[in-house]
């Protein structure tokens, strides 16, 4: 039996587990962990791509193009391709039942961050004044991850909003869009930060050089359908690595439904039943850690209070940070040509200073270069042939600013569990509050136009986004982390309140969402956690 059972392989499982078994623990990790499919032809770029693949319609656009984003009123601006389609896929037993909000789930190997775009960035000391540990407690295990996933980024403007502490690559080498953006932020850096805007360098987890069996990224335009070189990292491949452990046991295609537990409320395992069907089974061991992602740990947990006879247990404080989407054009680019062989993320990165550190905006800018296109084609008000000549002609000269704004914990955002008649749960999320911050948002909004316009770029405010609750997939708060002894909140060693030897180590236990993507900091609090346990 092992000491340590871990639910759930993404970020956090991944980075707890292998800084227990760095310290000689053993551990078991149980999964649904649906498979990535093989990245076919993993040295061409972009345009080979096309041309080697037998039908690159469905690989692009998948079956019957059902991956196509059509234009409607509610539709996303954006899709995910056919190979991250086991990603989302969900298992039978997952039900969720959403009321003001709309979430992404993963119980792929390697969970969400599997479709990450890499964004890693620290928090500030005061951004962590709410969690039950300081800043230094933190930069040690930045440093460990960064060291592990390899991390890019640059001492620049943005070190005030995120420290540079970690071990940082050399980043790669800007594509001419963003250079172009850079080069015009330079020249204004003066009048744009006495706007309280300022430009840098995105931090991200891509290899600007080779580590271990990663090779460095080859620029081959292929990172929205799966880097071939793993060069982008996401936690899969920490797990790949694990399974050569001899303290190591992975139990993939089993769908945990709670933990078990013994007298006095003691965490000796989880009952999961296989994906494909069967009976329940049992798997003990001496601790039992909570890493499937904010919302499966959620549910796991009301599960588990339901097994115990508590149905009726409502969880606030669900948090996500706003999103928006603003999409701009640069009109000095215009006709440009377009390098679709280039790496494809943000190489940009941008923040608003508001006066209040609070309330602070983050943001990153992509240039338009190997991204799915066709929903950006069927937007254009002209027939395809013409929209398909205009987005020809603008192409080099289109981007994308998605800027967050922090969340906090509030009542009125709820998770509880929903059991039917014949005994089937459904999680239910609930956001009431959706209009608290919009105008902060379209504070936002206006603030980061103005700094666009004054880089030389268009941004019309018609096409700005405000995306739904949940679009961010940063979520937090459900089982917040906290000096005070409450009912269903963790303590700073991630141990739950209520349970003995029962651990919480992903955004489930977060008190409050600054507004920077919450990957870098999850996965270097999962390995604080673990380094401290005995």
């Amino acid at each position: 039996m092992a000491r340590y059972l871990v639910v759930g392989s993404g970020a956090t499982g991944v980075h707890f587990a292998q800084t227990l078994l760095e310290r000689g623990q053993t551990v078991e990790l149980v999964d649904v962990g649906f498979e990535r499919p093989p990245a076919p032809h993993p040295d061409a770029d972009f345009p080979k791509l096309k041309d080697l693949l037998d039908e690159p319609e469905r690989y692009f656009l998948g079956d019957e193009g059902r991956d196509v984003v059509y234009p409607a009123p509610d539709a996303k601006p954006y899709g995910f391709p056919p190979s991250k389609g086991y990603v989302f896929r969900r298992p039978g037993e997952v039900s969720i039942v959403e009321r003001g909000f709309s979430p992404l789930v993963s119980y792929a190997r390697g969970g969400l961050a599997e479709a990450w775009t890499g964004g890693s960035y620290e928090l500030r000391d005061e951004e962590l004044a709410e969690f039950p540990f300081d800043g230094a407690a933190l930069r040690p295990h930045y440093a460990t991850v960064a060291n592990r996933i390899g991390v890019t980024g640059v001492a620049d403007d943005l070190k005030r909003f995120s420290p540079f502490t970690a071990p940082y690559l050399e980043p790669l080498p800007m594509d001419p869009h963003s250079a172009w953006l850079h080069a015009r932020y330079d020249r204004r850096r003066q009048s744009l930060n006495a706007a309280g805007f300022h430009l840098g360098r995105s931090r991200v987890a891509v290899l600007s050089r080779d580590l271990g069996e990663r090779r460095a990224c080859g620029e081959l335009g292929r990172c929205l359908w799966g880097c071939p070189r793993g060069a982008l990292y996401t936690p899969s491949l920490t797990l790949a690595d694990l399974v050569s452990n001899p303290n190591f046991t992975y139990r993939p295609g089993l769908f945990v439904r709670r933990v078990l537990t013994a007298a006095g409320q003691r965490a000796v395992g989880v009952v999961a039943v296989p994906v494909g069907g069967g009976a329940e089974v049992e798997l003990r061991a001496e601790r039992v850690v909570l890493a499937a992602g904010a919302l499966a740990t959620t549910q796991l947990y009301l599960q588990t209070w339901a097994a115990l006879g508590r149905t009726d247990v409502a969880l606030p404080g669900l948090m996500d940070n706003r999103h928006v989407m603003i999409p701009f054009v640069n009109l000095r680019r215009i006709g440009r040509d377009v390098q679709l062989a280039s790496y494809q993320y943000h190489m940009l990165a941008m923040a608003i200073d508001t006066g209040d550190w609070r309330r602070d905006v983050h943001g990153q800018v992509s240039a338009l270069k190997a991204a799915a296109v066709h929903p950006i084609v069927h937007s254009l008000p002209f027939d395809l042939r013409t929209s398909l000549r205009v987005f020809r002609r603008m192409r080099a000269a289109l981007g994308v600013a998605n800027i967050w704004l922090s969340d906090t914990r509030r009542s009125e955002n709820v998770a509880r569990l929903q059991v039917d008649r014949d005994g089937a749960a459904r999680l239910v999320l609930e956001y009431g509050d959706d209009s608290s911050d919009l105008p902060a948002t379209h504070q936002a909004i206006a603030r980061t136009r103005a700094a666009l316009g004054e880089l030389g770029c268009v941004a019309p405010g018609g096409m700005a986004r405000i995306l739904p609750r949940g679009s961010s997939v940063h979520y937090a708060g459900t089982i917040p982390m906290g000096d005070a002894d409450l009912e269903h909140t963790t303590r700073g060693d991630g141990r739950v309140r209520g349970f003995d030897g029962l651990y919480v180590v992903d955004g489930a236990g977060f008190p409050w969402l600054p507004a920077k993507n919450l990957t870098f900091t999850l996965m270097a609090n999962a390995t604080r956690i673990a380094s401290e346990l005995d």
